[in-house]
């Protein structure tokens, strides 16, 4: 199968990828601009994501756009980020209903300003009932902290068992998902990264133990349809075993 060929093969094909959308900064640095105009063009890149992942067949979209740690960046830079989510979302939300785009988050909303927390609500809201891809948006969004947080309510539900060693002994791990933030949303197969590191950088965790992962020197902003294209093409070029042999699977 050569690059340019569509994906017409439903067990070839991922359902649920994430992108780790980096490089915006280095990309800006490269060409003698501030940080903030590479988010605008990562921003752009990202819209055309979302249609070239529906045009493909891609069920779910996760991208990081914001994680916690992040919050310790520059102030300016976070505050631009936040203007960024809330001007940007009211002019794509058209667009998204057009194309059957499902806005979802994963993470944590609360602590975000509130222009930019309302405007997330509105377009989770307005989109609700859309079926084409799901766009789901990482912001303020933490592996271990979703972990954290799973294993906190995973404590109060053994509680309110009548036997908590009967409880803990049937907290499988399908059960212990139910619990996560991404209990409705389809495992994670690909996750992608941009920009040159090889790391995962606490996303997607816990779905990470049996992803494919695929790492490109293309910064974001440069992030074309054919290099989404090549991810998908090494994915399916992949045998995922979970743990078993070859034999086994075949």
């Amino acid at each position: 199968m050569s690059p340019s060929t569509p994906m017409d093969q439903s067990h070839t094909l991922p359902c649920h990828v994430g992108i780790i959308m980096d490089g915006n900064g280095r990309w800006a640095k490269a060409r003698g601009k501030g940080r903030l105009e590479g988010h605008k063009q990562g921003a752009e890149v990202a819209r055309n994501v979302v249609a070239w992942a529906k045009d493909l067949g891609i069920r779910q979209l996760s991208l990081y756009a914001f994680s916690t740690e992040n919050w310790d960046r520059p102030k300016l830079e976070v505050r631009g980020l936040m203007s960024l989510l809330s001007i940007l979302l009211p002019k794509t939300l058209p667009e998204m209903m057009k194309n059957g785009v499902r806005f979802r988050v994963l993470g944590d909303i609360s602590p975000l300003p509130g222009s930019a927390r309302r405007a997330v609500e509105k377009a989770m809201q307005q989109t609700e009932a859309n079926t084409g891809i799901d766009l789901i948006l990482c912001l303020n969004y933490g592996g271990q902290q979703e972990i954290l947080a799973a294993a906190r309510k995973a404590c109060e539900w053994v509680q309110l068992q009548g036997d908590n060693q009967s409880a803990w002994a049937s907290l499988t791990p399908e059960r212990f998902r139910s619990m996560m933030w991404r209990h409705d949303t389809a495992p994670l197969d690909l996750l992608i990264r941009t920009g040159g590191e090889q790391r995962i950088s606490n996303f997607h965790l816990w779905d990470a133990a049996y992803a494919e992962l695929y790492f490109t020197d293309r910064y974001w902003p440069d992030f074309s349809r054919q290099d989404l294209q090549d991810a998908l093409t090494d994915y399916a070029s992949r045998e995922r075993r979970y743990g078993l042999t070859s034999e086994q699977v075949s």
